[in-house]
C-alpha cells in the first residue's frame, strides 16, 4: 500500500501523475467503472479528468514535452528523470475530484512520479484597440447630394449597358 495523498476541496489546477506498473491487460481494465476508483482508494471520480496511455505514444514530444506544452505545466517544475519513464501513466487532473476533500490511497501499483502545478490563464490582458480602418464610416463623409448622384450614374451605366445588349441581341436575331 503506498502513503496516503490528501487533497484539499479548494485545489484547482494541480495534476497527479502516476506510474502503472501493472501489466497491459490490467491497464486496460481500468477503463472499466469503478476500476480507477478502487485502484485509488476513492469513491466517486470523475473520469473526464483522467488520462490514461503508454508514453510511448508521445513519440518525439516525450512527457516532458506533454506536461509543458499540452497541459501548460512549466519547465522549472519538469524533472529530466520524466525522460526515462516508460510504459503507462496515469495524469489525474484536480477537477477528476469534483471539489470535494479526499484522501487517495492508491494502489501498490501505482507510483507516484510527481504533482504539478499548471499556469494559469491571465484572463486581465486587455485586447489591443481596434485600428482606425476597422470601424465602420471611417472614410469622408459624404454629402446625400453627392451620394445621390453617384448612385444616379452608377444606374445610368448598368441600364445603358443592359440595354445595348438587347439591342444587339435583336440586331442579330432579326438579321
Amino acid at each position: 500500500m503506498s502513503e496516503l495523498i490528501t487533497v484539499s476541496a479548494q485545489e484547482t489546477g494541480v495534476l497527479r501523475l502516476f506510474a502503472l506498473d501493472m501489466p497491459r491487460e490490467q491497464v486496460r481494465f481500468l477503463d472499466e467503472p469503478g476500476a480507477l476508483d478502487d485502484v485509488l482508494g476513492v469513491s466517486g471520480l470523475d473520469t473526464d479528468h483522467v488520462e490514461i496511455f503508454p508514453v510511448g505514444d508521445l513519440d518525439e514530444l516525450g512527457l516532458r514535452g506533454y506536461l509543458a506544452e499540452g497541459h501548460a505545466i512549466p519547465k522549472d517544475q519538469l524533472d529530466a528523470s520524466l525522460a526515462d519513464v516508460t510504459g503507462h501513466v496515469l495524469l489525474l487532473h484536480s477537477r477528476a475530484f469534483g471539489g470535494k476533500a479526499i484522501t487517495l490511497t492508491p494502489d501498490a501499483a501505482l507510483r507516484p512520479l510527481g504533482v504539478y502545478s499548471v499556469t494559469p490563464t491571465d484572463w486581465t490582458a486587455h485586447p489591443s484597440p481596434v485600428p482606425a480602418s476597422a470601424r465602420p464610416y471611417t472614410g469622408a463623409p459624404q454629402s446625400p447630394r453627392a451620394a445621390r448622384n453617384r448612385a444616379r450614374r452608377i444606374g445610368g451605366g448598368i441600364f445603358a449597358g443592359v440595354m445595348l445588349l438587347v439591342v444587339l441581341f435583336l440586331y442579330l436575331v432579326i438579321r
